[in-house]
């Protein structure tokens, strides 16, 4: 299915990042001088209807989307969609170079059993010619991706509920390199020839993909997230997790807050993304990141990026993929700034309107 799915081109469709905590749409078009912002949105999700990136709840969830879409369009009825956590599998592996298209899908059929720890009748397999290695000049770097069929389809029936088509569905991270592009100008001149970490701070799930001289080399999903912060509001302060959510949001916490909760979260903010660097130079043999760009609604809380620039000494932004962009007549530049670092997702799919490739 997802071969089906991820290798038709559209035009304008809109990006939806199907979150825990909230369905995010960003509408992009294309003019002369690069893209456009035509439109976004941001609806909460209910508690309950997705839990560790898996819908539970396909009406519910169906229900935000068809919210979205009213505040969105009602022209454009193609949408992009992505997968993400533990069920999905991405993976570089070398195949001949003389292998057409069609040969190459044959044989990676064959291989598959070995390289992915799913019956295959349950998995949604596609694949992406990369570069010649250059190791081994007879063999093509081929990027392989496969999810479970049943958080596909979940996801696709979501779209589905809410009136949308879904033309593509892609991975959470592919997604999240795509804006790299959008992001530099907001790093020194030099960052295209740098390399460039990105981390994606969701509410339970942490994306970081880096970019060697704006090439994407490497990514990784981690079980983390700001709702960890939440429920230390929670616990402390003796909140429902609503009450913590919006108390944490309108900046409505005790006077103490900071040293109670804020610190120590923190802490543990600076060791998992220490811990998610390291683990890419060590399997990756790159010295050191010069530059991180975060994103998500974590990005927001505060403080975070004056912490990472001094407890990592990397240069930091919180991300804006829309700095540089055009932006178009009636939409609110105030509040797009306010949550600009939550649709980098949303940006990202989006951005397959003009590209049929993942990455």
């Amino acid at each position: 299915m997802l071969s089906k799915l991820w290798k038709k081109k559209a035009s304008m469709m809109v990006g939806i990042d199907i979150g825990s905590h909230a369905v995010k749409a960003v509408l992009l078009s294309q003019g002369d001088d690069g893209y456009i912002l035509e439109d976004f949105a941001i609806e909460p999700m209910p508690r309950g209807a997705i839990i560790d990136r898996e819908i539970q709840d396909i009406e519910a969830v169906g229900k935000v989307i068809a919210k979205v879409r009213k505040k969105v369009t009602s022209s454009i009825k193609q949408a992009a969609v992505a997968v993400s956590g533990q069920t999905v599998i991405t993976k570089v592996i070398y195949m001949d170079v003389a292998l057409n298209d069609e040969e190459l899908a044959g044989q990676i059929e064959v291989e598959a059993d070995s390289l992915i720890p799913y019956p295959l009748d349950e998995v949604s397999l596609d694949f992406e010619k990369l570069a010649v290695n250059e190791s081994d000049p007879s063999k093509i770097n081929v990027l392989l991706s496969a999810a479970r069929t049943e958080s596909v389809e979940a996801r696709v029936a979501a779209l589905e509920a809410g009136g949308f088509s879904t033309k593509v569905v892609d991975v959470e991270s592919y997604a999240i390199s795509r804006t790299y592009d959008l992001c530099l100008a907001q790093l020194p001149d030099d960052a295209k020839n740098k390399m460039v970490a990105m981390v994606d701070l969701g509410a339970t799930m942490t994306l970081f993909s880096a970019a060697n001289e704006s090439e994407h080399v490497y990514s990784r999903d981690q079980l983390f997230g700001g709702e960890q912060y939440t429920r230390s509001i929670v616990s402390y302060y003796n909140q429902s997790f609503e009450e913590a959510e919006t108390a944490k949001v309108n900046d409505k916490l005790p006077p103490n807050y900071r040293f109670e909760v804020l610190a120590p979260f923190h802490t543990i903010l600076v060791q998992q993304i220490r811990r998610a660097i390291q683990m890419f130079l060590t399997s990756s043999g790159y010295e050191k990141v010069d530059y991180l760009i975060i994103s998500g609604g974590t990005a927001l809380v505060e403080g975070v990026q004056e912490l990472l620039t001094e407890e990592l000494g990397i240069y930091t932004v919180v991300a804006n993929p829309f700095e540089a962009m055009e932006i178009a007549d009636g939409l609110d530049e105030a509040e797009l700034k306010k949550v600009a670092p939550q649709l980098m997702v949303a940006a990202g799919l989006a951005l397959r309107s003009f590209t049929p490739w993942h990455i």
